[in-house]
């Protein structure tokens, strides 16, 4: 009965598989066989950190951040192709109106420091929204390529600059915008979860009372007196 108990959750189930694909691996590692299957299998050992997210599932904070992903995931989605269809549009006009003014540079001698990354960085769709990504959102050397492009061609800054501004103080703060307000519309819909925190508050508050009323009886007798209250 004991051994039928020790399999008795999916996840202990899930365990033993991934300690069996384990040991098959150390068994035929010697020999001329393809293992890419077994490593996928050791890959999923990702799952188990599950786990260690229930046993924190009592904390709040920790619950609320989990009920969030999970509430917001269709958002964020949607959020992300949003923000790609609008580095896409820039793209296209950066590689319209900005790739040419490069190559221009190019024949002065401009890029000789910075080599093919500047040369490329609007060459294509593809590498403007890779430059864009990496110079706008993730903030790495935007002023590489555009500073001796503005500097040369002022003109350019109403895509250079236009770009950047839209991104930035535009859809990612419109993307943050309404994930926030996603969480607060679903919070507001989730009246278990509402009073599932009501109910933990009024504990807490109770326990705070005790406390207080303990250190409050001197003589440890259960009661409170006039004398001891005041």
């Amino acid at each position: 009965e004991k051994r039928s108990k020790i399999f008795a959750s999916r996840l202990q189930r899930f365990d033993f598989l991934i300690i069996l694909a384990g040991v098959a691996e150390l068994a035929v590692e010697s020999l001329p066989v393809n293992l890419g299957s077994m490593r996928i299998l050791r890959l999923l050992r990702a799952v188990r950190m599950t786990r260690l997210i229930r046993k924190f599932a009592g904390v709040k904070e920790l619950r609320r951040l989990l009920q969030m992903a999970a509430n917001c995931g269709r958002t964020l989605f949607w959020s992300f192709i949003f923000l790609f269809l609008v580095m896409t549009m820039w793209a296209v006009v950066s590689v319209q109106l900005i790739h040419p003014l490069i190559q221009d540079l190019d024949e002065k001698g401009t890029w000789d420091t910075c080599g093919a990354d500047c040369l490329t960085a609007y060459s294509s769709v593809m590498m403007a929204n890779l430059t864009m990504v990496k110079t706008i959102i993730a903030g790495d050397s935007w002023g590489q390529v555009a500073l001796p492009v503005l500097k040369e061609y002022p003109a350019a800054s109403m895509v250079m600059i236009g770009s950047m501004l839209s991104i930035v103080y535009g859809v990612l703060n419109l993307v943050v915008a309404v994930i926030v307000d996603t969480f607060a519309e679903h919070r507001q819909k989730d009246e278990a979860n509402l009073a599932e925190e009501m109910e933990e508050d009024l504990q807490e508050d109770l326990k705070f009372f005790e406390r207080v009323f303990e250190s409050i009886d001197e003589d440890g007798s259960g009661d409170i007196t006039f004398e001891e209250l005041v």
